[in-house]
């Protein structure tokens, strides 16, 4: 197993379309109700749809937070209650790279009272057989890969005489320093703090399975992990355009990223799922009925990876 970053944010969308399902929350769900302490700096109509689709104005936390910050849940939490949103909610929508597995993740909690990591281990590791962690046991450690991350980590302090924007960007990875993974990402602290954006830990197969029950309509092989009807909902577009953190076009339903010419997931229009920092993905393609999991350990190009695309279009020939 390996850390396979905003992969788990694929596995998060599905989580919250489990509580969707269950009656625990809804896409429309203000957030506010379910977490008063939010309700600040004009974050009153955030919608639980809004964070799902990056569009809460929240990717990044402007106080600059101590080393360590972010394997500390309240502290997170806390701060991203109390901040002032980056662009007016429902109004535009932008990447919130590491920020989006702690806000969603914080409904959910107080919708359901459990985390995100153990509604994964319950309702998507459990019934799957799936190695699929998030908040991970010192036990399995010993099964994981180091992953090999190049250059230095982020200075604890950023520069001075920042625009804004430029503040938005530099936090958006780097506040707290580590936030993103760099110089911490193999530490037992790490693998055991629960960060749905950034530290899922998996094998490429329990990616795969997955993914594969979801390309069936949500059940597959005798075990239902989401009803068609509330899957049909989750992967409907919520956010298309002018990415306002990536500065390029992206695309999400209710948490997965969903198909762009430049950027999809095999030939058809119709596939979702999530990839991750250096190459790793999850997706499935209900068209062609299959399920597709690749994690790796060595950083590679984020946008355009060489190698999780040559392994998709094998994919694809093998099915011709």
């Amino acid at each position: 197993m390996v850390n396979a970053f905003s992969v788990g944010k694929g596995v998060t969308a599905v989580v919250a379309a489990q509580c969707v399902a269950r009656g625990e929350l809804s896409y429309d769900t203000l957030v506010s109700s379910v977490w008063p302490e939010f309700a600040v700096h004009g974050k009153e109509s955030v919608t639980f749809r809004d964070l799902l689709g990056h569009r809460a104005g929240l990717p990044a936390i402007r106080p600059r937070m101590a080393p360590g910050s972010m394997m500390q849940w309240s502290a997170m939490t806390a701060a991203l209650a109390a901040e002032k949103p980056w662009w007016v909610p429902g109004t535009a929508h932008g990447y919130h790279v590491n920020t989006f597995g702690f806000l969603v993740g914080e409904v959910i909690r107080r919708a359901t009272g459990l985390t995100v990591g153990q509604l994964i281990a319950r309702d998507i590791a459990a019934p799957l057989h799936a190695d699929i962690y998030l908040g991970a046991s010192d036990h399995l450690h010993q099964r994981m890969a180091d992953f090999e991350w190049p250059g230095q980590p982020m200075a604890e302090e950023e520069p001075p005489g920042l625009t804004e924007e430029q503040l938005m960007q530099i936090n958006t990875y780097y506040n707290p320093s580590g936030l993103s993974g760099s110089g911490v990402v193999n530490s037992p602290e790490w693998r055991r703090a629960e960060m749905p954006s950034t530290n899922m830990h998996a094998s490429a197969r329990g990616v795969s399975s997955l993914y594969t029950t979801l390309a069936h309509g949500g059940s597959y092989s005798g075990v239902q992990i989401l009803p068609t009807n509330v899957l049909a909902e989750a992967v409907q577009e919520v956010s298309h355009g002018d990415d306002v953190v990536l500065g390029r076009v992206s695309r999400f339903a209710h948490g997965f990223q969903i198909p762009i010419p430049e950027r999809g997931f095999g030939p058809n229009s119709e596939a979702f799922g999530h990839y991750g920092a250096g190459g790793s993905v999850g997706f499935c393609d209900p068209v062609a009925k299959v399920g597709f999991g690749y994690v790796m350990n060595q950083m590679g190009p984020r946008w355009q990876n060489p190698r999780n695309k040559a392994l998709i279009e094998a994919l694809y020939t093998c099915l011709q």
